[in-house]
Order: structure tokens, then C-alpha cells, then sequence
């Protein structure tokens, strides 16, 4: 018997306490952050106001008064329980990073206090060495800082022996470069305030003083039984499955999907759920997913700074979780070959401080005209600037999942629906027509009806669709940080709309009508704009031949992709709105080649042992048995005269020679995979990742076709390492 078929008979069900909480969820929704109501209880009225001034307009806090807040937060946290306190930040890795310090200060020999003072609230020195810098920090130039981003609110994580208050912060170098995922994004939403309040003035929203964007990212995962987790070096060093044949029922039924959750699964949502509320993360849909052990937690809308930070900890929760389940949380955007992978799908709009959606079309004719101008500032800013939100969502995991049936191809188009397109062609053509009985009557350059909030059906292959209210951002990979595509999103935004603004005002000039104005803006952009619209099927070969009629760029690997951040055009656009230096935006191409360079390596090197120490060797052991039996009957028909028909021995003859031929190509192949290792660590990251996705990744999947067929062959007493349909199937 195999460690594989053993490990099958010691799985069930993990025995457990009640987990769920009998209080409603409004009791403790949020009991670990430490919100303004929170704050309020702990401080003076007069900090408390000049803290909600620091959020709202930007004027800064008196040191006395961020003693105040620092030492309210202490309390707060040690009430709690918490004996630590922490600078929680999120450095280039994409992940999250903390260095834990104690609130203890020492009085006297052998007596100590509690303190946390202003300063060590607003500022931290964790050491910078180790972090990714793209050639920002020298590595033996340590110093770097983290600082407190009042945004978003400290809360508490709780582990089993103790809890740590943790302070969201920005990651800084010596020099003030940002080598962190959120301050740019915290840039970015100040450029796109600034963009959208001049465009609402226009409209006569004089006293609209800020525009946040706000995002909801839908969170896909994959579990499975942490035996077998523990039983497959690639998903340990990985996070997928180098090899694996495939099950021979996978998803297509889709039974999995919407289905029945597991009540081992189901106590694993149940308990990610009231940590997630405890920490304020407002998670609000569970379901199954197409593949089968595949699931989604969605959220509802947030700011997308706390959005950003909510989303990390989510996944954070979900991995600590699974792990008291005995299972393992996948969040790789393919862990499993053939079937379904895992994207992130980041619904992003826009609102005001009075909490207006801009992209709700209102229940107005004027309304509709303000949410068409800012509709089309979208168009415009996806058709100039795809490559940067094909750049934001490039990565080694999601090369395997753009493009596949289950994803968004790596062209970049927008789905609008047949409603909106249709306006938006009555605009661009300027005359009337009838569009739906129901839903509109009559659409007039002068003049626009009312129509629907939800104004389109939903389109899943789309990679950036409009589905009522929102944008659906689909290609972001199920791993990442969500913090890249937002800041992408908002400076793109907010440079159209600075665009469409100046048009706007351009055109009322010497007092021409307001409307008629804008609508001339509009149309304008809707036809400059009309080839990154596209309302059919993203996944058929006939919208790549299509695409590429229409000039839209189809890249499919990561390193050039990532070639968008080093364009003249790019860097500049950033510069203008602050959200990258050159510097920095340099950087970061460097540190995503180089992490892409790194992903694949480990993937080459582990798929390399595996087949050394698990494949090959179960292929011999089945080779032998082969051998031995075809020599045992050949000697049998010499010495006992034994009759068989000559076509079944020929049959384990090639049965025989078949198995040999695949041992012998899995073992070339990686042979040849070493040494483009060795020529690839010859040359510069920008060609090493060229050769790895031109040569490696192909090499990688010659060897997986031939272990996996010997995988279908090989006697299952033989072969240790768990399979699909166990994986997958085995509750």
C-alpha cells in the first residue's frame, strides 16, 4: 500500500467545538478595531474633533494630541489583552510585514510600566535590508520607516496564548521612496479626489470636498486536506501542482457550483467569518465555485484603502483557519491544472463625501448626463491605458490563468451592455431613437431620460465590465495585493477626468449650453474610444482575430507586460498625479522581473526533485514488475510449454517499452530543464524571464504530459504522491 492510499483511510471529519457565536453579528462587528466610536471613549472631544479634521482636510494633529490618541489606544488594546503592539505594513513582497515591541518601559530595577507615546505611534524603524527595493536601498542601507496611516483603524489579532495590537502603516525608505503597496495607493485616491471634484463642480456640486474610490475584491480559494498538502512538494514550495493527472470527472458537470457546502467547509466559513467581523471586514456572501473545493468570500463596499487592508487580512485569517480544520487554503491563481483557477474579481466605482455613487446613473436627466461624462472618462482612460492595467495584474501565477476558459484573455477591453452601448451610439451618431419600451423613451441631443440603476446584464468573460454602479475588474490574480491595480485604476481615472473636465469647460466657453456642451464632449470620446468596447464572448478565437483588427495589444507574458512601467509616457503620467516616481516605477519592474525570475525557479527546482525523488523511482518499481512478469511468461512458454496467444505477449511487450519510453523523456527533459537553468543564471533578469516564459514554462509542461501519463499507468500501490481525484473529491 502507499503513504498516499494510507493517508486516504486517516482522513475525516475534524472533530469540533461550537465554533459559531450565538450573539448576533451586530454585537461584535468590530469589537478588535479600534474605530472612532472606539477612539471617542478614550480621548477629549477636542482631539477627537482635530483627529476627524486630519481625516477629512488634511490638517495635522498637535504632538500633545497624538500622545493622547497613542495612549488611548494603549488602553484600549491592553484592556483587550494586548501585551504587544506592532507596525503593520505591506513592503514589495506583496504580503504583509510586522516587528512586534513590547508597551513595557522599565522605571527602576525591576519595575517596569506601560507606555506608547505619540511619536512611537506615528513612526517606527523596522529594518529595511531584506525588503525588495528594486535598487532604491543598497542592501547594507538598512534604515527605513514605517508610518502610521490614520485611514485605516488598528486592531487586534488574536492567536491562542496571547493578542497584538497592530498599526496599519506606510513603508518608507531613508530617503522618503515608498517601498510599500499602500502608500501609492493612498496617493493615487488624493489625485483622483482632486480629478473628480473639479469635474462635480461643474455640474454644481460646489460643496462635494472629496471623492473616495471604493472597491469590494471577490476572494476565490481553494481548500484541501492538509495530508495531502503535506504529501505534495509543489503545492508546499509552489503553491500549485507542477504535476497531477486529471481526474476523470473535474467540473464538468458543474455540480460544485452554487451547491450544497460541505459541512466541513461550511464550519471553516463559519469560523473565517467571525474572526473577519471581529476585525470589522465586512464579508457578506459564501458560496462553491465552479471547480470542485473551489469557494469565494465577497465583501460589500469599502474605501479602497480599507478595502486593500481588509482583503490582506482576510486571506491572512483564511490560511490560520483552514489550518484548524486540517485543511490548507490555496490562494495560487491555478493550483490545479484543467480545471477552473482562482482570480480576485475587484469591483471598483466612486463616491462622495455626501456618499453619492458617480456611477449610478441617477433617477434624472441630469443626473444621467454627469454619470455618462464620468462613464466615458473611463472609456478613455482603459483604451489609453491598458497596458497599465495589463502591467498591475502581471505575475507568474496569473500566466496561467489570463486566457484560460475560466479568465479574462490578456486583452484589455470594457463591456458596457446593450443599454448603455446603445446610448452611448445614439450620442456618438447624434440623432434619436427608440432603445426600449421599458426602460426608455426617447433620447435627444438636448435631452436625456431616465433609465435603469442597473443598466447592464453581467459578462463574465469581460475583464473590465460595467455591471450597474461598478466596474468588474476580473484579471486580478487571487494572490495578489490589491493595492497595485487600484492605484492604477485611480491615476488613470483621474487623468481622464481631468480630461474631460477641461473639454467641458473648453466647450461651454462664451456662454454655449451646458448640456449640449457635455454631450459634444461625449460623443467625442466615444468614438476615439469605440475599439476597447466589446460586448461578446472574451473567450472565443474569433475576439482575438478581432481584437487584433482593432490594434488592441494580446500579452500574454508577464515580462512584457511589465514593459509598461518603464514607458516615457507612463512614467510621466504618474509623476504628474504623485503617485510614482521614476525612481520608484523603475523599481517595481525590476522587483516584479526578478520575483516572476525567483517563482519560476522555485517551480523548476521543485518539479526537478520530484521527479527524481518520487516519479522516476515509482516508475521503476513498476518497470521491474513489468519486466519481471513478461520474463517469467516468456520463460514459461520456453521450459513449460505454456501457450499464449502471441498478440497479448506482444500486448506486454509494448506495454513494457511504452513505460520505458516515458521514464526516458521525463528524465531527458529534465535534464535539458537543468542546464536552461544554467544558461539562464548567465544573463540579466530581463532575459532570464524572456527565456523562462519562451523556453522553461514549455519545458516544464513537456514533463508534466509525460509523468502524467505514466501517473495513469503506474500501479496506484506504487505511486505516493496524492492524486486529482482524491484531492478534490475526497471530503
Amino acid at each position: 500500500m502507499s503513504i498516499r492510499q494510507k493517508v486516504l483511510f486517516k482522513i475525516d471529519n475534524v472533530p469540533l467545538e461550537k465554533t459559531g457565536s450565538l450573539e448576533k453579528v451586530s454585537s461584535y462587528f468590530g469589537e478588535n478595531t479600534f474605530s472612532l466610536d472606539a477612539m471617542k471613549k478614550y480621548i477629549s472631544g477636542a482631539t477627537f474633533e482635530a483627529f476627524k479634521t486630519w481625516m477629512n482636510e488634511g490638517k495635522t494633529i498637535s504632538k500633545e494630541q497624538a500622545d493622547e490618541i497613542a495612549n488611548a489606544m494603549k488602553d484600549w488594546a491592553i484592556s483587550k489583552g494586548a501585551t504587544y503592539y506592532t507596525h503593520w505594513f505591506q513592503p514589495m513582497t506583496g504580503l504583509t510585514a510586522e516587528k512586534h515591541d513590547s508597551f513595557i518601559s522599565f522605571t527602576g530595577p525591576g519595575k517596569v510600566i506601560e507606555t506608547f507615546s505619540g511619536s512611537k505611534l506615528i513612526q517606527g524603524e523596522p529594518d529595511a535590508s531584506s525588503f525588495p527595493s528594486g535598487g532604491i536601498r543598497a542592501t547594507f542601507e538598512a534604515r527605513g520607516y514605517t508610518a502610521w496611516d490614520p485611514s485605516s483603524p488598528a486592531f487586534i489579532i488574536e492567536s491562542a496564548l496571547g493578542k497584538t495590537l497592530c498599526i496599519p502603516t506606510i513603508f518608507i525608505s531613508y530617503h522618503g521612496e515608498a517601498l510599500d503597496k499602500k502608500l501609492p495607493l493612498l496617493r493615487s485616491d488624493e489625485a483622483l479626489s482632486k480629478a473628480a471634484v473639479g469635474l462635480l463642480k461643474l455640474f454644481g456640486h460646489k460643496e462635494t470636498r472629496k471623492v473616495l474610490s471604493t472597491c469590494g475584491p471577490e476572494q476565490e480559494y481553494f481548500l484541501i486536506d492538509k495530508n495531502y498538502y503535506n504529501l505534495r512538494q509543489d503545492l508546499i514550495m509552489a503553491g500549485r501542482t507542477l504535476i497531477g493527472a486529471p481526474s476523470p470527472k473535474g467540473q464538468q458537470l458543474e455540480d460544485q457550483y452554487f451547491g450544497t457546502i460541505k459541512e466541513r467547509v461550511v464550519n471553516f466559513m463559519f469560523e473565517v467569518a467571525q474572526e473577519a467581523y471581529k476585525l470589522g471586514i465586512p464579508v457578506v456572501t459564501r458560496h462553491n465555485e465552479v471547480a470542485p473545493h473551489q469557494y469565494e468570500f465577497a465583501p460589500i463596499f469599502e474605501e479602497s484603502n480599507l478595502a486593500a487592508d481588509h482583503n490582506q487580512l482576510l486571506m491572512e485569517l483564511m490560511k490560520k483557519v483552514a489550518l484548524r480544520h486540517d485543511m490548507v487554503c490555496l490562494l495560487h491563481e491555478k493550483p490545479f491544472a484543467g480545471i477552473n483557477g482562482s482570480g480576485k474579481h475587484l469591483n471598483w466605482s466612486l463616491a462622495d463625501d455626501k456618499g453619492n455613487n458617480l456611477l449610478n446613473p441617477g433617477q434624472t436627466p441630469e443626473d444621467n448626463l454627469q454619470f455618462l461624462a464620468v462613464l466615458a472618462a473611463v472609456l478613455r482612460a482603459v483604451y489609453l491605458h491598458s497596458d497599465l492595467l495589463r502591467a498591475s495584474v502581471a505575475m507568474a501565477g496569473n500566466e496561467h490563468r489570463l486566457g484560460a476558459n475560466e479568465a479574462p484573455p490578456a486583452i484589455i477591453s470594457v463591456f458596457l451592455g446593450e443599454q448603455l452601448t446603445s446610448i452611448l451610439d445614439m450620442i456618438e451618431k447624434g440623432v434619436k431613437s427608440k432603445v426600449s419600451k421599458s426602460d426608455i423613451i426617447d433620447l435627444g441631443i438636448g435631452r436625456l431620460p431616465k433609465f435603469n440603476k442597473d443598466t447592464t446584464d453581467r459578462n463574465r468573460t469581460s475583464p473590465f465590465a460595467f455591471t450597474g454602479a461598478k466596474f468588474e475588474f476580473r484579471a486580478v490574480g487571487s494572490s495578489q495585493n490589491i493595492s497595485t491595480p487600484i492605484a492604477v485604476i485611480n491615476t488613470i481615472i483621474a487623468e481622464s477626468l481631468d480630461y474631460v473636465s477641461g473639454k467641458i469647460a473648453k466647450a461651454s466657453e462664451g456662454g454655449k449650453d451646458f448640456n449640449t456642451a457635455v454631450l459634444q464632449v461625449i460623443s467625442e470620446i466615444v468614438k476615439e474610444t469605440k475599439s476597447i468596447r466589446f460586448e461578446g464572448n472574451n473567450y472565443s478565437p474569433e475576439w482575438v482575430q478581432e481584437a487584433k483588427k482593432r490594434g488592441l495589444p494580446n500579452v500574454a507574458s508577464t515580462y512584457e507586460a511589465l514593459k509598461a512601467l518603464t514607458k516615457e509616457k507612463n512614467i510621466r503620467l504618474f509623476e504628474k498625479y504623485g503617485v510614482f516616481s521614476e525612481e520608484e516605477l523603475v523599481a517595481r519592474y525590476h522587483i516584479w522581473i526578478h520575483t516572476y525570475n525567483l517563482t519560476l525557479e522555485i517551480e523548476a527546482n521543485t518539479l526537478k526533485e520530484m521527479v527524481n525523488a518520487s516519479v522516476v523511482p515509482a516508475g521503476y518499481k513498476y518497470e521491474k514488475l513489468l519486466a519481471r512478469t513478461l520474463h517469467e511468461l516468456v520463460s514459461l512458454v520456453k521450459t513449460a510449454a505454456l501457450k499464449l496467444d502471441p498478440a497479448a505477449l506482444k500486448d506486454k511487450k509494448v506495454h513494457l517499452a511504452d513505460i520505458v519510453s516515458k521514464i526516458y523523456y521525463v528524465r531527458r527533459n529534465t535534464l535539458e530543464m537543468d542546464k536552461l537553468l544554467g544558461k539562464a543564471a548567465k544573463v540579466s533578469d530581463e532575459e532570464r524571464a524572456g527565456l523562462y516564459f519562451r523556453e522553461l514554462k514549455p519545458l516544464m509542461e513537456h514533463i508534466r504530459r509525460h509523468v502524467d501519463e505514466l501517473e495513469c499507468v503506474v500501479s496506484d500501490d506504487s505511486w505516493d504522491l496524492p492524486k486529482y481525484r482524491e484531492m478534490l473529491f475526497i471530503k
